[in-house]
This record gives structure tokens, sequence and C-alpha cells, in this order.
């Protein structure tokens, strides 16, 4: 890779979930920096992106079983996107190359406070240039404390799901718990994302929000 490659800091990049070469979520978030081997990405409240209209429902009134629902849509490929506002909430996405998943610091937006660190179980992004990457979630995720002193994991039930769909096939459910062995020995170590430790953060004042760029929306 070179530098013509990466993505320059301050730029907008668009992280997708692609499934079966249609766009299951799209948003647009700012680039911190791109090293090749850890791509850092923000967002904050404003922020448009696009999701399922069930996990949009599900979001607004807490109906599980709407959530659930969108995944039986995913593998049946009925879903329909609609538009979702980020609210509430500022974060900081570590996306690493060839991994099977990503590391994101939650913060609440106003008073900067941290909230969480958040391990997202997905497939290894592809590079898009001009555009961003694409991915896809695997339905499994690991919150740890801003501290590191506990985790716990989240969406067991929907990772089962998207088993029994035929969305996670076994080669990939190899990898997602090899995936999970080593997230959480980087959480025991204090490695990769974790190394630092938890830091404040605010988007630089002269960014605009970064916003869906014409197309985002086709695979």
């Amino acid at each position: 890779m070179t530098d013509t490659d990466l993505f320059p800091a301050g730029t907008t990049v668009v992280r997708r979930d692609i499934h079966a070469d249609r766009v299951w979520t799209a948003m647009p978030q700012r680039v911190v920096a791109d090293t090749g081997t850890v791509l850092t990405l923000a967002g904050w409240p404003g922020i448009e992106s696009l999701a399922p209209t069930s996990w949009i429902t599900s979001t607004r009134t807490g109906d599980d079983a709407t959530r659930k629902g969108g995944l039986d849509e995913l593998a049946a490929g009925t879903w329909a996107l609609g538009r979702y506002r980020w609210e509430r909430t500022a974060l900081r996405s570590h996306c690493l190359a060839g991994e099977w998943f990503s590391v994101h610091c939650f913060q609440d937006a106003v008073t900067k406070e941290p909230l969480h660190w958040y391990v997202n179980f997905e497939k290894p992004y592809r590079r898009r240039p001009g555009l961003g990457i694409d991915t896809l979630d695997l339905c499994l995720d690991l919150v740890v404390a801003p501290d590191l002193s506990t985790h716990r994991w989240k969406d067991e039930d929907e990772c089962a799901q998207v088993r029994r769909l035929g969305l996670v096939d076994d080669p990939t459910h190899r990898e997602v718990e090899r995936g999970r062995e080593r997230a959480v020995a980087m959480i025991a170590e204090r490695t990769g994302p974790f190394a630092g430790g938890w830091s404040r953060w605010e988007p630089d004042p002269h960014w605009p929000l970064p916003t869906l760029p014409d197309g985002a929306d086709r695979a």
C-alpha cells in the first residue's frame, strides 16, 4: 500500500455493511488517521446515515422483536433503508486491517465523559477508493469498561440467530471465535487500540458534518 492509497486525515469516508451485493448500512465518518494498518474514524451527533427501517424502528421504540425481525429481512434480502440521525454520543472507531473486529470508543457528546469501549465483530473491511470501506456486521459485540477493568458480551442471541439463518457459515464462525480470543487478549494486555488507555476527544471545530455522497446506497 502506498501513501496515495490512504485516506487523508480530515476527509470523509463511508463505512458500509454489504450483504448479497446490497447496502445494509452506510455511515459517513471523518478520518482522524490512516496508517494502512489502523484506520481511525470519528462520528458525532447530527451525522445522517442509512440503516434498515426495522433497526431504526427498534432503536426508537426499544422493541427487541422488531430488531430481531430485521435479521430475518437481512437473510431474505427484503430490508428497506431509511435515514437515521446519530444522537447523544461521539465515537472514535479503530478499523484494523485484516481483522474480524473493530474497536470503538463511545463518550457523552456534551460532557465528553467516557461511556465504554465497544468491540464490534465484523468481516475484515475492504477499501473502496473515493468512497470508504465495506464490511458486514456479524451481530456479536463486546462492551468494555473505560478503564478496561471489566467486559461483557452483548447480542450473543443475535449471533446465534444469524447462524441459524445461514448468514454466518462455519468458516466465518471459526474466524469470529478466533477474533474473540484476540480481542480479549488485547484488552488484558493493553495492546492494539487499547494500548494508550482512554483519552477524551472532540471533533475539530473546522470540520463540517460528514455527509453521504451520491451512490453510497449502491453496492
